[in-house]
Parts: structure tokens; sequence; C-alpha cells
């Protein structure tokens, strides 16, 4: 048996995220799918972690084990060959046994971007988030450097039905190592790196610094968001569109 990991970028604007799910397209199935196409096997793919509907990722981590003698290096065109172009695998190579697309990933790094011009370029609305209203980006930048550090994130998290079916611990408690926005010409960019993310995590941070940007909180009330413990002291969530995840460190 042979322990397979696979970088993948994929647009996820037509898919019902990362895992699978009854009668809807996702990431995971449709991976799944290929993989069986070119190696004979029924497998499921595991993801670094489990990308919401339209969620895009650029470097998306899975692992799978088999027993095809396919080179990992073929594996890249075999299985591009019989996916969608919305789905490239970038790479694939060998992997210890014991290591695992989720459990032994160390930190992510997911960037959200902001489109700020009064009109989005129809080739990008897939992409971004078009917010041409007024916003102060300096105090946006002040309110996210206080989420840096470890802290309960309950307030930034959806009600994830599927925690707990697993061997995992349940807590909300994550460690962010690198929380800042910045300009790029007509974007505002957020990237965020950490320990993990809870469910719609990122895009509730958006949505909340977005009402910090507009006056309606001020950047410090970030602080006390946190501490209150409740998804509904923290602002709407932000659309998947804007949201890519970039990296996953090992």
């Amino acid at each position: 048996m042979r322990n397979l990991k696979l970088v993948l970028a994929y647009d996820g604007s037509e898919f019902s995220g990362w895992q699978v799910q009854p009668d809807v397209a996702t990431i995971q199935d449709t991976l799944a799918s290929a993989i069986g196409r070119v190696t004979g096997e029924k497998v499921l793919p595991q993801g670094s972690g489990r990308t919401d509907a339209g969620v895009h990722a650029l470097a998306q981590v899975a692992t799978f084990v088999t027993r095809s003698r396919i080179p990992a290096q073929n594996l890249v065109k075999a299985l591009n060959d019989v996916l969608p172009a919305s789905i490239r695998v970038l790479e694939a190579t060998e992997a210890p046994p014991e290591f695992h697309a989720r459990k032994s990933a160390h930190a992510k790094t997911y960037r959200y971007r902001v489109y700020r011009e009064a009109i989005c370029p129809p080739f990008l609305a897939r992409y971004v988030w078009h917010y041409p209203y007024p916003l102060d980006e300096d105090a946006m930048r002040q309110a996210t450097g206080l989420v840096i550090g470890e802290h309960d994130f309950t307030s930034f998290a959806a009600v994830d039905s599927e925690r707990g079916r697993e061997d995992e611990t349940i807590s909300n408690v994550r460690r962010i190592f690198a929380s800042a926005w910045e300009r790029a010409g007509e974007e505002l960019i957020y990237t965020i790196r950490g320990s993990g993310f809870l469910h719609h995590m990122v895009r509730n941070l958006v949505g909340t610094f977005v009402l910090v940007g507009k006056g309606t909180l001020k950047a410090e009330h970030i602080t006390r968001i946190l501490a209150a413990g409740n998804r509904s002291a923290a602002g709407a969530t932000a659309p998947a569109s804007g949201l890519f995840l970039v990296s996953v460190d090992y």
C-alpha cells in the first residue's frame, strides 16, 4: 500500500465545498471519481480541511492510500486528463504511511479579496467580494492585529454539524500567527495564517472587519467580541467568492 499526497488548485464556484454530500458536486467526490477512473480503486481522498461551497484553493492538500503502481509523477497528468478544468492536480508525491492531510497539518494560510472600485470586471466577479462603498481601511488594519495569538473563536464560528463525528477534541480555541489587510491596486486583501480554522471563521472575521471599516464598530471592539463567545456578537458572514486557501504547512 502507498500513501500519496496531492496538491490541488480549484475554482470552487460551481462546487458545494470540499466534502462529499448527496446529490451535489463537491471537490472530494469529483477527485475520488477521477482517482477511481485512473487506478480502478474506490478511495475517498482526505483533505487538509473542508473548504465551503464557493471557496477556492491555490494549494489544497489531499492524501489517499492506493495499491496502484502508477508512478506519482504520472498521476498528475493522468488525473488532470479526467478532472474538470476547474480542478487541477499540481503535484503528486509519495508520503510516509503516517502522513495525513488534515491531522499532520501545523498551519494554514487563507486570503480574502475585496474589490473596491465602482465596477467589478466580469472576469473577477467569481473571485472577489465586490464592495465599492466607503471604508476606513486604516481602522480595519488596526483591528486585524487584535486576533493574533491564542483565542476562543466561538464568536466567529458557524455551527458545524459535522464536528465531533471523528476522533477530534471539540475546542474553538485556535492560534493565529499573522493577520493583516493590505492594498494591492483595486483590491483590499486580507491574509491570515493560523493553527487551524473553524467553520466560516475567516469569512466571519472579514464581515466583522468590514463593520469596523464602515464605522459601525470600533477596532477595539474586536477584543470584546472575542470575549463574548457568542456568534451574534460578530458581523455577518462575508461572501464565499473572495476566499482562497493559499497554503498548508506541515
